[in-house]
Protein backbone atom coordinates (compact mmCIF):
# COMPACT_ATOMS: atom_id res chain seq x y z
CA UNK A 1 0.00 0.00 0.00
CA UNK A 2 3.04 2.06 0.89
CA UNK A 3 4.65 1.72 -2.74
CA UNK A 4 0.91 2.34 -4.59
CA UNK A 5 0.15 5.45 -2.48
CA UNK A 6 3.95 6.64 -3.71
CA UNK A 7 3.27 5.21 -7.12
CA UNK A 8 0.23 7.43 -7.35
CA UNK A 9 1.67 10.50 -6.15
CA UNK A 10 4.48 10.23 -8.83
CA UNK A 11 1.19 9.72 -11.22
CA UNK A 12 -0.72 13.08 -9.52
CA UNK A 13 2.96 15.44 -9.75
CA UNK A 14 2.21 15.68 -13.59
CA UNK A 15 -0.91 17.53 -13.12
CA UNK A 16 0.32 21.26 -12.94
CA UNK A 17 2.09 20.44 -16.03
CA UNK A 18 -0.94 19.59 -18.11
CA UNK A 19 -2.36 22.27 -19.19
CA UNK A 20 1.34 24.32 -20.17
CA UNK A 21 1.56 21.08 -22.38
CA UNK A 22 -1.55 21.15 -24.06
CA UNK A 23 -1.29 24.67 -24.89
CA UNK A 24 2.79 24.43 -26.12
CA UNK A 25 2.00 21.53 -28.09
CA UNK A 26 -0.88 23.85 -29.70
CA UNK A 27 0.13 27.13 -29.96
CA UNK A 28 4.10 24.84 -30.95
CA UNK A 29 5.13 28.22 -28.49
CA UNK A 30 5.94 28.38 -25.12
CA UNK A 31 4.84 31.78 -23.85
CA UNK A 32 5.36 31.15 -20.07
CA UNK A 33 8.77 32.64 -19.33
CA UNK A 34 12.02 30.57 -18.18
CA UNK A 35 10.95 29.69 -14.82
CA UNK A 36 7.55 27.51 -15.56
CA UNK A 37 9.26 26.28 -18.59
CA UNK A 38 12.01 24.38 -16.22
CA UNK A 39 9.30 23.85 -13.86
CA UNK A 40 7.23 22.02 -16.40
CA UNK A 41 10.57 19.32 -17.23
CA UNK A 42 11.16 19.10 -13.87
CA UNK A 43 7.52 17.93 -12.78
CA UNK A 44 7.71 15.77 -16.36
CA UNK A 45 10.73 14.17 -15.29
CA UNK A 46 9.49 13.29 -11.63
CA UNK A 47 6.64 11.84 -12.77
CA UNK A 48 7.81 9.75 -15.68
CA UNK A 49 11.06 8.41 -13.34
CA UNK A 50 9.06 8.51 -9.73
CA UNK A 51 6.93 5.79 -11.87
CA UNK A 52 9.66 4.04 -12.98
CA UNK A 53 11.38 3.61 -9.72
CA UNK A 54 8.41 2.54 -7.64
CA UNK A 55 7.10 0.17 -10.51
CA UNK A 56 10.30 -1.24 -10.07
CA UNK A 57 10.39 -1.61 -6.18
CA UNK A 58 7.00 -2.89 -6.35
CA UNK A 59 8.24 -6.06 -8.83
CA UNK A 60 10.89 -6.54 -5.80
CA UNK A 61 8.62 -6.28 -3.33
CA UNK A 62 5.91 -8.53 -4.85
CA UNK A 63 7.96 -11.31 -5.51
CA UNK A 64 9.42 -11.01 -1.93
CA UNK A 65 5.66 -10.90 -0.29
CA UNK A 66 4.80 -14.35 -2.75
CA UNK A 67 7.95 -16.10 -2.90
CA UNK A 68 9.39 -15.73 0.73
CA UNK A 69 6.10 -15.22 2.72
CA UNK A 70 7.41 -17.33 5.25
CA UNK A 71 10.72 -15.69 5.38
CA UNK A 72 11.11 -12.93 8.10
CA UNK A 73 13.09 -9.94 6.22
CA UNK A 74 13.49 -6.38 6.61
CA UNK A 75 12.03 -5.45 2.67
CA UNK A 76 8.50 -6.52 4.56
CA UNK A 77 9.31 -4.10 7.78
CA UNK A 78 6.66 -0.81 6.95
CA UNK A 79 9.44 1.85 8.14
CA UNK A 80 11.82 0.16 5.66
CA UNK A 81 9.84 0.79 3.09
CA UNK A 82 8.88 3.92 3.98
CA UNK A 83 12.72 4.91 4.08
CA UNK A 84 12.98 3.53 0.88
CA UNK A 85 10.09 5.77 -0.79
CA UNK A 86 12.17 8.83 0.64
CA UNK A 87 15.08 8.24 -0.52
CA UNK A 88 13.97 7.93 -4.21
CA UNK A 89 12.06 11.06 -3.62
CA UNK A 90 15.45 12.56 -2.95
CA UNK A 91 16.81 10.82 -6.05
CA UNK A 92 14.13 11.97 -8.06
CA UNK A 93 14.54 15.99 -6.99
CA UNK A 94 18.18 15.48 -6.88
CA UNK A 95 17.97 13.96 -11.00
CA UNK A 96 15.55 17.29 -11.36
CA UNK A 97 16.82 19.98 -9.56
CA UNK A 98 19.66 20.69 -11.74
CA UNK A 99 16.98 21.88 -14.75
CA UNK A 100 16.33 25.16 -13.12
CA UNK A 101 19.75 26.35 -13.48
CA UNK A 102 20.49 24.38 -17.18
CA UNK A 103 16.96 24.46 -19.04
CA UNK A 104 16.48 27.76 -20.96
CA UNK A 105 13.43 28.69 -23.28
CA UNK A 106 15.05 29.42 -26.82
CA UNK A 107 13.99 31.50 -29.41
CA UNK A 108 14.09 29.41 -32.86
CA UNK A 109 12.32 31.05 -35.77
CA UNK A 110 10.78 33.78 -34.03
CA UNK A 111 9.15 31.20 -31.75
CA UNK A 112 9.71 30.84 -28.28
CA UNK A 113 10.69 27.17 -27.36
CA UNK A 114 11.21 25.15 -24.07
CA UNK A 115 13.47 22.25 -24.38
CA UNK A 116 13.70 21.55 -27.66
CA UNK A 117 15.81 19.33 -29.89
CA UNK A 118 17.42 22.42 -31.92
CA UNK A 119 18.60 24.13 -28.95
CA UNK A 120 22.43 23.87 -30.27
CA UNK A 121 24.04 25.37 -27.13
CA UNK A 122 22.93 22.18 -24.95
CA UNK A 123 23.05 19.57 -27.57
CA UNK A 124 26.05 17.81 -25.74
CA UNK A 125 24.57 18.28 -22.19
CA UNK A 126 21.27 16.36 -23.81
CA UNK A 127 23.12 13.50 -25.17
CA UNK A 128 25.43 12.84 -22.20
CA UNK A 129 22.00 13.50 -19.47
CA UNK A 130 20.27 11.11 -21.84
CA UNK A 131 22.68 8.28 -21.59
CA UNK A 132 22.90 8.75 -17.93
CA UNK A 133 19.57 8.51 -17.27
CA UNK A 134 18.65 5.91 -20.30
CA UNK A 135 21.05 3.45 -18.14
CA UNK A 136 20.00 4.25 -14.36
CA UNK A 137 15.84 5.65 -14.72
CA UNK A 138 15.19 3.33 -17.00
CA UNK A 139 17.28 0.36 -18.36
CA UNK A 140 18.30 -1.00 -14.99
CA UNK A 141 14.65 -0.71 -12.98
CA UNK A 142 13.05 -2.49 -16.59
CA UNK A 143 15.45 -5.43 -16.13
CA UNK A 144 14.99 -5.92 -12.22
CA UNK A 145 11.46 -5.82 -12.94
CA UNK A 146 11.80 -8.21 -16.01
CA UNK A 147 13.75 -10.58 -13.28
CA UNK A 148 12.18 -10.33 -10.62
CA UNK A 149 8.30 -10.90 -11.89
CA UNK A 150 9.89 -13.96 -14.42
CA UNK A 151 11.04 -15.34 -11.06
CA UNK A 152 7.38 -14.77 -9.62
CA UNK A 153 5.24 -15.75 -13.02
CA UNK A 154 7.84 -19.04 -12.80
CA UNK A 155 6.66 -19.64 -8.70
CA UNK A 156 3.40 -19.13 -9.34
CA UNK A 157 2.65 -21.59 -12.52
CA UNK A 158 4.70 -24.02 -9.89
CA UNK A 159 2.25 -23.52 -7.68
CA UNK A 160 -0.86 -26.25 -6.96
CA UNK A 161 -3.88 -24.51 -7.67
CA UNK A 162 -6.75 -27.09 -6.10
CA UNK A 163 -8.33 -24.31 -4.31
CA UNK A 164 -10.17 -21.44 -5.97
CA UNK A 165 -8.67 -19.19 -3.61
CA UNK A 166 -5.35 -20.24 -4.86
CA UNK A 167 -6.43 -19.45 -8.66
CA UNK A 168 -7.93 -16.29 -8.16
CA UNK A 169 -5.07 -15.14 -6.40
CA UNK A 170 -2.39 -16.75 -9.52
CA UNK A 171 -4.80 -15.25 -11.87
CA UNK A 172 -4.27 -11.88 -10.21
CA UNK A 173 -0.79 -11.77 -9.87
CA UNK A 174 -0.39 -13.11 -13.78
CA UNK A 175 -2.44 -10.17 -14.35
CA UNK A 176 -0.25 -7.85 -12.24
CA UNK A 177 2.94 -8.86 -13.98
CA UNK A 178 1.44 -8.22 -17.49
CA UNK A 179 0.09 -4.96 -16.85
CA UNK A 180 3.17 -3.72 -15.08
CA UNK A 181 5.45 -4.88 -18.01
CA UNK A 182 2.77 -3.45 -20.55
CA UNK A 183 3.24 -0.44 -18.94
CA UNK A 184 7.15 -0.24 -19.08
CA UNK A 185 7.38 -1.49 -22.74
CA UNK A 186 4.40 0.95 -24.58
CA UNK A 187 4.14 4.03 -22.06
CA UNK A 188 8.22 4.72 -21.57
CA UNK A 189 9.97 2.38 -23.85
CA UNK A 190 8.93 4.11 -27.15
CA UNK A 191 10.11 7.63 -25.31
CA UNK A 192 13.51 6.69 -24.50
CA UNK A 193 14.52 5.16 -27.63
CA UNK A 194 13.17 7.94 -29.64
CA UNK A 195 14.67 10.70 -27.62
CA UNK A 196 17.98 8.95 -27.55
CA UNK A 197 17.83 8.28 -31.28
CA UNK A 198 17.64 12.36 -31.70
CA UNK A 199 20.06 13.54 -29.46
CA UNK A 200 22.41 11.05 -31.09
CA UNK A 201 21.51 12.77 -34.56
CA UNK A 202 21.93 15.98 -33.35
CA UNK A 203 25.49 15.28 -32.00
CA UNK A 204 26.73 13.79 -34.21
CA UNK A 205 24.76 14.52 -37.51
CA UNK A 206 23.83 17.72 -37.57
CA UNK A 207 23.08 17.99 -40.83
CA UNK A 208 20.12 15.55 -41.36
CA UNK A 209 17.54 18.35 -40.94
CA UNK A 210 14.68 16.25 -42.39
CA UNK A 211 15.71 12.87 -40.26
CA UNK A 212 15.90 15.23 -37.14
CA UNK A 213 12.48 16.83 -37.78
CA UNK A 214 10.98 13.30 -38.23
CA UNK A 215 12.58 12.26 -34.68
CA UNK A 216 11.21 15.53 -33.12
CA UNK A 217 7.91 14.83 -33.97
CA UNK A 218 8.31 11.09 -32.85
CA UNK A 219 9.58 12.26 -29.80
CA UNK A 220 6.78 14.70 -29.31
CA UNK A 221 4.07 11.58 -29.91
CA UNK A 222 6.10 9.31 -27.49
CA UNK A 223 6.03 11.97 -24.50
CA UNK A 224 2.55 12.15 -24.40
CA UNK A 225 1.86 8.27 -24.68
CA UNK A 226 4.25 7.94 -21.59
CA UNK A 227 1.68 10.53 -19.68
CA UNK A 228 -0.98 7.26 -20.28
CA UNK A 229 1.12 5.32 -17.38
CA UNK A 230 -1.29 7.27 -15.02
CA UNK A 231 -4.20 5.91 -16.63
CA UNK A 232 -2.65 2.25 -16.73
CA UNK A 233 -1.29 2.54 -12.77
CA UNK A 234 -4.70 1.91 -11.32
CA UNK A 235 -5.12 -1.73 -12.99
CA UNK A 236 -1.92 -2.18 -11.30
CA UNK A 237 -3.78 -0.97 -7.79
CA UNK A 238 -7.08 -3.33 -8.97
CA UNK A 239 -4.93 -6.13 -8.86
CA UNK A 240 -3.10 -5.57 -6.21
CA UNK A 241 -5.77 -4.09 -3.42
CA UNK A 242 -8.74 -5.21 -2.24
CA UNK A 243 -9.65 -2.04 -0.20
CA UNK A 244 -9.44 -0.25 -3.82
CA UNK A 245 -11.33 -2.98 -5.48
CA UNK A 246 -13.85 -2.69 -3.19
CA UNK A 247 -13.85 1.16 -3.63
CA UNK A 248 -13.74 1.06 -7.04
CA UNK A 249 -16.94 -1.89 -7.36
CA UNK A 250 -18.59 0.86 -4.50
CA UNK A 251 -18.70 4.16 -6.84
CA UNK A 252 -19.67 2.29 -9.86
CA UNK A 253 -22.78 0.93 -8.12
CA UNK A 254 -23.32 4.33 -6.45
CA UNK A 255 -22.48 5.99 -10.58
CA UNK A 256 -25.28 3.34 -11.45
CA UNK A 257 -27.48 3.69 -8.33
CA UNK A 258 -27.76 7.45 -9.27
CA UNK A 259 -28.42 7.41 -13.41
CA UNK A 260 -31.52 5.25 -12.51
CA UNK A 261 -32.87 7.77 -10.87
Amino acid sequence: MILQFNLALADAIITPAAPFMIAYFSLSHWPFGQFLCQLKVFLLSTNMYGSIYFLSLISIHRYIAVVHCTKKTILKEEKFVKIVCVGVWVLLFAQGFPFFFVIKTTEINNSTHCLNIHQDELVVLYFVWNMIILVTGYTIPFFASIIFYSLLASFIIKLKTNQLKSKNMKMKSMKMILVSLMIFIICFLPVHVSRTVGVTLKLFYPDQCQSLKSFELVYYWCLALSSTNCCLDPLLYFFASKKFKESSRSVVSSIRFWKKR
